[in-house]
């Protein structure tokens, strides 16, 4: 498993993970034994910053795994994706959050997959939830906002009119597709703070799906995504559906060329009003008790102020700039 050039990496970015890794190591290891020799591959664990024992986590399997770990000291899944695909050495790299647990022929599957077709620049697993509890009714209407993604058990499209892209977490890229057209730095770079944007996963997929590269969702790769209490709480789905909101200006317009970006803003941000007023009239008497409710009007209501944020977001980045000395 040490051969070069590899066909395939396994990323695995992490902050804090001591506890998470396991687990997907374990599985990993499970994928040792069932991926044939002819397939060579390795694993790369990009700390991001941790503070806790991961980096001893994974020097404890350096005897079982073909694997090795980098520090991206820059907070943000953008860097520490960005940083797994310099340091990779497979053809393709494939990203696992440390909460996710791949079935045992899920790097055979990704490599035989993109062999399939030389045109695809990145592929999505069918990713299966793990509840530690029993998620709020009507959960299903959000879960996909959570990495939830199961489109069924034959390989899909996803055509760029759609507007609907896979996840990062189960995510298989070409590493040199990215290395061609997605920029070193991202505006939107994950989730820091609590407040932090999401969508840095689609704004690296919508630079790969301009450059005419296909986007597809293969259910043979099959991922388990363990969902602790912890993210079913309404604060934690409220501000991550806020985060995603927010994010929306800047994944619409990547989209769209100069030219037209403010006629697709009207369109984008009447259809969010339209949104907001058709939901407060289907919801009206359940919205204060519904949380599933609530996380779809928080969606709606952000994504209307994208735009705005971003405005805000840029004036004050200039002005600071003004001030250094």
């Amino acid at each position: 498993m040490t051969s070069s050039p590899l066909n395939f990496t396994v990323a695995i970015c992490t902050y804090n993970g001591e506890h998470r890794l396991p687990s997907v190591l374990d599985r990993l290891c499970l994928c040792a034994k069932e991926t044939p020799d002819s397939l060579t591959w390795e694993i790369l664990v990009i700390d991001n910053a941790s503070t806790d024992n991961t980096p001893q986590v994974v020097d404890d399997y350096q005897n079982k795994l073909p694997i090795r770990q980098v520090c991206e000291t820059q907070r943000g899944l953008a860097f520490a994706r960005h940083r797994a695909i310099l340091e990779a050495k497979g053809e393709f790299v494939g990203f696992l959050d440390d909460d996710n647990l791949p079935e045992t022929d899920w790097v055979t599957r990704s490599i035989e997959f993109g062999r399939e077709n030389p045109k695809m620049g990145a592929y999505g697993s069918r990713i299966l939830p793990e509840y530690a509890t029993p998620p709020p009714e009507n959960f299903h209407r959000i879960a996909p906002f959570l990495a939830i993604v199961d489109r069924g058990l034959q390989p899909r499209f996803y055509p760029p009119e759609k507007k609907l892209l896979p996840p990062g977490a189960g995510l298989v890229v070409r590493r040199a597709a990215w290395l061609n057209c997605v920029p070193d730095r991202l505006v939107l770079i994950g989730r820091t703070t609590h407040k932090s944007i999401a969508g840095e996963d689609l704004e690296a997929l919508l630079h790969l799906q301009q450059a005419k590269w296909e986007i597809w969702y293969n259910p043979a790769m099959r991922v388990r995504h363990l969902i602790p209490a912890s993210r079913l709480e309404p604060e934690y789905l409220l501000n991550l559906m806020e985060g995603i909101g927010l994010s929306r200006y800047r994944t619409r317009m990547l989209s769209f060329p100069i030219w037209l970006r403010p006629f697709a803003l009207v369109a984008y941000s009447f259809n969010d009003l339209r949104k907001i007023l058709r939901h407060l009239i289907k919801y009206r008497r359940v919205l204060e008790s519904d949380l599933v409710a609530q996380c779809e009007m928080r969606l709606y209501r952000s994504s209307l102020f994208s735009p705005l944020f971003f405005w805000r977001e840029t004036l004050f980045q200039k002005s600071h700039r003004k001030s250094q000395p």
